[in-house]
């Protein structure tokens, strides 16, 4: 068997998956363009593996800002595996109830800012109160979540809720239940996950999305660019003042903290 085409046959039907959810993706990067053309910021947040989309909407090359890319450590360090801050209890702290009001009691939230958070099941318990506690707050919220999976899978929650339960949009990564999609003969488990190819897909849609209806509004996105693209001098600009704007857009998330209204 040839596991590498199969690997790329399925991949495809996710770009099927996600080309079919285009409305939905045009109306979240609506939601965003807003939040960002008021001067505030779209909230990302995802613990594990899910980070990785996080880190794919912003910062990087062919991003903007606009976005608050929240990345807890303690739940997203898999470097070590084992031992002191290994896996074991990012895994744990995942399902911690509280933990995501402390992590948002760092930012002043408004209800014009929105929020993206990312779970391939949905039933963890911090990315789920994440999502409640936006709500909560009158915010938006986007999830990017494996639906069949979600399906399938048991919510760490007494009440049994999961992501989708506190989502004002929800997107499919496509990904089959258990994610990893290649069965090989005399292997008991499949390999090769594909929530990751869906997550990315949606991600780089949105911000496309986003990057157009902010131009159109007037407001072009300081996107970081490669200096074999614009050359040295533009790169360098768009590097220096796409990190003031992300700075001064943080600072607004800061400046009212702990204050009452």
């Amino acid at each position: 068997m040839n596991v590498i085409q199969e690997y790329l046959t399925l991949s495809r039907k996710i770009v099927d998956r996600v080309a079919a959810q285009e409305a939905t993706i045009k109306e979240t990067a609506a939601v965003f363009a807003k939040s960002i053309l008021a001067g505030r910021m779209v909230h990302v947040f995802g613990s594990g593996h899910s980070r990785i989309m996080v880190e794919e909407m912003w910062p990087r090359y062919g991003s903007f800002p606009g976005f608050n890319p929240i990345v807890e450590l303690s739940l997203t360090f898999h470097n070590l595996v084992v031992g002191a801050n290994g896996q074991r209890q990012a895994m744990f702290l995942e399902n911690v109830s509280g933990l995501a009001e402390r992590i948002l009691r760092n930012f002043d939230i408004d209800p014009i800012d929105s929020a993206l958070i990312i779970s391939s099941s949905g039933t963890n318990i911090v990315p789920v109160e994440m999502a409640e506690l936006f709500q909560k707050k009158k915010v938006k919220v986007v999830s990017i979540l494996t639906t069949k999976h979600s399906e399938k899978s048991e919510s760490k929650r007494s009440d049994a809720k999961k992501l989708s339960d506190f989502s004002d949009l929800i997107l499919d990564t496509g990904a089959p239940v258990g994610d990893s999609m290649i069965l090989i003969p005399d292997l008991e488990t499949p390999v090769a996950p594909g929530s990751t190819v869906g997550g990315a897909l949606i991600i780089n849609c949105i911000k496309a999305e986003v990057a157009r209806l902010l131009t159109e509004a007037g407001q072009p996105p300081k996107v970081l660019t490669a200096t074999n693209v614009v050359g040295k001098e533009k790169a360098i600009q768009l590097f220096e003042s796409a990190y003031d704007e992300h700075a001064h857009r943080l600072a607004k998330l800061y400046q009212h903290v702990g204050k009452s209204k």
